[in-house]
């Protein structure tokens, strides 16, 4: 069995690092902490990038380090949480943004489901992995991904519904 080389994760990192960064971006919520997640991410997998195969897709792997990278870091912002002000009101426009606005507004509530559930929703549905190829980046069974996948898309519909019912009046 052969060893990967600098070569190829370099190679690695020009081809997929662009996915990667909109992955992490995703899952973060802010581009500064997507960067800084994936460089962390792309770190801890150059250190054992030479064990492995490789005649094998090393972008699981790299998937796998940054979802459990931002589970972890969201466990420790939830003892460090800043106090967030309320937002002034917004006037519903139907504005040539208005697509804009509800992607933001989508962005929103995606930020506020757990880690976890927003993991699975980003990869099954921003990166269109299968539920098989999902579990398998987040260590967990297929079911495991059925069921959060459910969950996150009831709590972000019940959310949006809520939020977007001014808009309709």
């Amino acid at each position: 069995m052969g060893r990967r080389d600098d070569k190829s994760f370099a190679e690695f990192v020009t081809a997929r690092g662009t996915a990667l960064l909109r992955t992490a971006t995703l899952l973060c919520g802010a581009h500064q902490d997507a960067e800084d997640i994936l460089q962390t991410a792309l770190e801890k997998a150059y250190r054992h990038w030479g064990r492995l195969d490789p005649g094998s897709d090393p972008e699981p792997y790299v998937r796998r380090i940054l979802v459990n990278l931002v589970i972890s870091r969201s466990r420790r912002w939830k003892v460090l949480r800043e106090i967030n002000m309320a937002k002034p009101p917004e006037t519903p426009t139907s504005s040539a943004t208005h697509t804009v606005e509800l992607r933001g507004t989508l962005m929103d509530e995606l930020r506020k489901l757990g880690p976890r559930q927003r993991a699975v929703l980003v990869l099954r549905f921003w990166e269109d992995l299968s539920e098989a190829e999902t579990a398998r980046v987040l260590g967990c069974s297929v079911g495991t991904v059925k069921s959060q996948a459910s969950r996150g898309l009831a709590r972000l519909r019940e959310r949006l519904d809520r939020n977007l019912a001014p808009l309709g009046s």
